[in-house]
């Protein structure tokens, strides 16, 4: 290579590496302000303001050695470095302008640490920094003085500070009182002032705090880590993870590397592999990990200029190009950005396990089962396999009974896990370990081997712990090896708001489902529970493949339901299965989304709906399995998707298309349904409604139409049926109802009022108007012209008084709108220019779309929308309708994250279809028009 090219390399890193100020200059500066005439005041002000500005400078190099480097650990010790000289000219300033001490008592000691974060020596942009004051023995004037000074200094600089100002003994003995200042003082760092105290407290801090208490430290941090996983969600595949706090984040590593200072006394992971702790490898994937996790943190704390710790779909789009990702092979920058974040957040959960193991083996962990003390008292707790000598049982876990043990056999690879789900085992450290490095082992011969398949199969249709297990598979790295279109998708996420988890915990999350479902015993299962026992026997194994691959096609570019289906075809003989077996598992994976998307999206009270879903199920069998690999799918996507409503639509659909595959014959009719629904109402009613009872029964019964009684869940009912009659009997025809749904993320509006054409377009600028976001709508009308219509948003509040209040406001104001007391046009156009959803329409990215379509309705003209949600996208849509004569005759409104899909069955007012091309043009253009508005 040329020398000048080398040497201007060599400047350019020793440049990135360099500190952000010279020391000498910040104390040259700082010495030039004194205390004139006794106004410390103003001295004070004018050193604050220079190290202000030098603070600023030094983040903007900061920020830009990091756009140059991506070494988060670098820029964050070199904002650490700089935090140091500033608190060290500032030291050297106070003690000799403010409070000079000439002849200093042996109380006039102090010793200025650093603890916490900022004692490792690094620190984020926005973070806190945290100072220990270390005295002699007790606080005197000077001391107390001193450090209020620099503390006022650093605050009035916009610095955030967290301090105490304590003895050596005072820090020993809080130290071994709370577990928090213990792990403070465990990171201390020198920064200035009396060496020799410094040297004390980590001495005595050695000697009396540690010594001897191991493992009921390692066991508080853990326990910790626990807890703060259960807050911040405890996979660590949430599709907006907590960089900090989140499974598998920086803290995370934090935890990791305090168990292993305290355990081992070290200071660098250097030095855990020194102890052979971490071999060479998984020292080296723990700098790996902590840089790239530096990385994105510094980051976002520039980006946004606040500690930001959690990476939002907005904030992931920004940082992928800057941290240098591109789109590829059919993923979009940031679906790379994120899905390599995920694996970084599963090699810190790796290295994790591999510490625990190690301090199990030395007794300063509790064992899982038994005591590792007790246990070496004896002889060995040990015993084997009937079906392999390669394995063994130690303490209730599985481990290999020699190194050799997969090199001999890489089947025992998947025996292994075989083996732990039949005998419901753990796993021991050493086996994963072992494991982990001999993937290698994973080839063409394996993956095709019959044994190795069938017993891979026989762990994914387990009646014991499949979703478990699988996962265990996946953490090691084997079931991506084995697996490679499911290694594909490891770590993918999909980049939209409707998916709280990365492809693959989907799929394992789907396989645990289905395994809830199988047991039962819990009325929100739905349908698919009691529909999973009639199934036949063979076909239960071949849903849960096709659950494992329903989504394994996607971030390809073709259709990820078509593709997933040619994957099928190809895996399935591999896994054993003949070819019908193959055909079934392949239609269920390529129709995967289609009873979801017609439950929810089309009248299911319309023949030509019913004939063309049977169409493509085409067998009853059929039917039911593509029902229970919805209901799983729908289950697994994150809390609160699945709902008592979209179970009922589930139902309904299932229960009007049998009729139609089975030839005429139903089990269950629809009018004995309608009956069933009744009579079950009729059951509940004493109960349940005290005022409705006889004639008066019979004729409120008879006020609704059958698709009501056939699509509404009995809860609601009875609470419709309360709402309706106590309005009425209040000498009302207007009234609202405000439902709070606990976990689900989602609050009800049910609105009763006389029905006409405009009402869901005014109801929906209400909510607009008053800032609330529609996700789903419930639209139902009485025989005697009264609409019942249940209204979806999104909650606003944690806290139910707060929620309570918000949606009651939205509710009155739909009642004022319905009054005609507001301009609904006007008013969403106002909450439009102030609205935030612009951001949104910059972070997602949906191509809207209009469909017409007079195929899919016997009556109507069926117009489906689909494009970027917003608030007062519905009112837009059904305004717009309205402007072009048309009748909405019913509604489905749902919204999957950020993707609003709206379907609407129209006529003109004369109650025909839209029939000529030019009209159906207008109506597409004017739609168009209201979904590309945010756009422009």
């Amino acid at each position: 290579m040329d020398s000048t090219v080398t040497e201007a390399r060599a400047h350019g890193r020793a440049a990135t590496r360099a500190p952000l100020i010279d020391p000498a200059d910040l104390g040259e500066l700082l010495s030039g302000i004194r205390v004139r005439a006794g106004d410390t005041q103003a001295a004070r002000g004018a050193v604050v303001q220079a190290l202000k500005k030098e603070l600023a400078e030094a983040r903007g190099k900061a920020e830009a050695r990091l756009i140059e480097t991506a070494d988060g650990r670098a820029c964050a010790e070199a904002l650490s470095d700089f935090q140091d000289e500033v608190i060290r000219a500032l030291f050297v300033w106070i003690c000799g302008q403010l409070y000079p001490s000439d002849n200093p008592s042996s109380g006039e000691r102090m010793t200025v640490v650093a603890t916490g974060g900022y004692g490792r020596g690094m620190l984020a942009p926005g973070s806190d920094i945290d100072l220990l004051f270390l005295l002699p023995y007790k606080q005197t004037a000077w001391g107390e003085s001193v450090a209020e000074a620099m503390l006022y200094c650093l605050w009035d600089m916009g610095l955030k500070v967290g301090h105490a100002t304590r003895s050596v003994d005072e820090c020993i003995r809080q130290a071994r009182a709370d577990f928090t200042i213990r792990t403070a003082i465990l990171e201390t760092r020198y920064i200035l002032g009396d060496r020799q105290l410094f040297d004390e407290l980590e001495s005595r801090f050695d000697a009396e705090v540690v010594k001897g208490t191991v493992p009921e430290f390692v066991a508080a941090k853990l326990a910790e880590r626990d807890e703060r996983h259960r807050k911040t969600g405890q996979s660590r595949y949430l599709v907006e993870p907590n960089v900090k706090d989140g499974k598998g984040g920086l803290r995370d590593l934090h935890t990791l590397f305090w168990i292993a200072r305290y355990a081992y006394r070290v200071k660098t992971d250097e030095e855990l592999a020194k102890k052979g702790v971490f071999t060479r490898r998984e020292a080296q994937m723990f700098r790996r990990c902590e840089k790239f996790l530096w990385t994105v943190r510094c980051h976002l704390h520039f980006l946004t200029g606040r500690p930001e710790e959690r990476l939002s779909f907005d904030l992931q789009r920004e940082l992928a190009p800057r941290l240098g990702y591109r789109d590829h092979n059919g993923l979009v920058d940031v679906e790379r950005f994120m899905k390599h974040y995920f694996l970084i957040a599963k090699d810190v959960g790796d290295l994790t396990a591999i510490l625990c193991a190690e301090l199990e083996e030395r007794h300063e962990k509790p064992a899982p089962v038994l005591d590792r003390f007790i246990a070496k008292l004896r002889p060995k707790s040990r015993r084997g396999f009937k079906e392999s000598t390669d394995f063994q049982i130690d303490h209730d876990r599985i481990t290999v009974a020699d190194e050799e043990a997969f090199t001999r056999d890489p089947v025992n690879m998947i025996r292994m896990f075989w083996l732990a789900d039949r005998y419901n085992l753990a796993f021991h450290p050493d086996a994963m370990r072992l494991l982990t490095r001999s993937l290698k082992l994973v080839d063409d011969t394996l993956r095709h081997d019959p044994t190795a398949n069938q017993l891979f199969v026989s762990i994914l249709t387990s009646a014991n712990t499949p979703e478990i297990v699988l996962r265990r598979m996946n953490e090691a790295g084997l079931l991506g090896r084995f697996v490679p279109d499911f290694g594909r998708v490891v770590a993918m996420m999909q980049f939209n708001m409707y998916h709280h988890y990365t492809v693959d915990e989907h799929l394992l999350r789907c396989i645990g489902m289905l395994q809830q479902i199988e047991r039962g015993g819990d009325p929100n299962l739905g349908l698919a529970a009691d529909l999973v026992k009639t199934i036949q026997p063979r076909n239960r194994d071949l849903l849960y493949v096709a659950l494992f691959l329903h989504d394994i096609a996607k971030g390809r570019p073709e259709d990820h339901s078509v593709a997933g289906a040619k994957v099928a075809r190809r895996l399935c003989p591999r896994f054993g299965l003949n070819a019908a077996e193959t055909e079934l598992v392949s239609w269920l994976v390529e129709q995967h989304l289609v009873m979801s998307t017609i439950a929810q999206s089309r009248d299911l009270g319309e023949r030509k709906t019913i004939e063309m879903f049977a169409g493509v199920v085409q067998s009853l069998e059929r039917m039911k399995l593509l029902l229970i690999l919805t209901s799983a799918d729908i289950m697994a996507v994150g809390p609160g998707v699945w709902n008592g409503w979209k179970s009922q639509l589930l139902k309904t659909l299932y229960y009007e298309t049998e009729p139609v595959v089975t030839g005429g014959f139903s089990e269950v009719n629809r009018s004995r349904r309608v009956e069933m629904a009744q009579e079950e109402f009729r059951r509940a009613a004493p109960d349940k409604l005290a005022n409705l009872a006889g004639d008066a029964l019979e004729t409120y019964i008879g006020r609704h139409y059958a698709a009501y009684w056939l699509k509404v869940d009995l809860a609601t009912k009875i609470e419709h049926a309360r709402f309706l009659l106590e309005t009425e009997a209040a000498g009302k025809s207007l009234a609202t109802r405000v439902d709070l749904l606990n976990g689900q993320g989602v609050t009800h509006l049910t609105v009763l009022a006389p029905d006409h054409p405009r009402l869901l377009s005014i109801i929906a600028g209400a909510c607009a108007a008053a800032g609330a976001n529609i996700i789903g709508a419930q639209i139902y009308t009485t025989t005697d012209g009264l609409a019942v219509d249940t209204i979806s948003i999104t909650r606003g509040f944690d806290r139910d008084e707060d929620e309570e209040r918000r949606a009651r406001r939205i509710a009155d104001g739909i009642e004022k709108a319905l009054r005609g007391e507001m301009k609904v046009g006007e008013a969403v156009a106002a909450v439009a220019r102030k609205s935030s959803s612009r951001q949104r329409s910059r972070t997602f990215r949906i191509a809207p779309e209009v469909a017409i379509n007079n195929t899919w309705s016997t009556r109507y003209t069926v117009i489906e929308v689909s494009g970027l949600d917003r608030p007062g996208l519905l009112h837009d849509l059904t305004a717009a309708l309205s402007r072009h004569s048309l009748n909405i005759a019913s509604a489905y409104v749902a919204t999957f994250g950020e993707r609003a899909v709206d379907v609407f069955y129209v006529t003109d007012l004369m109650g025909a279809k839209i029939q000529t091309a030019q009209r159906q043009a207008a109506i597409r253009k004017v739609l168009m028009q209201v979904l590309e508005e945010e756009a422009r």
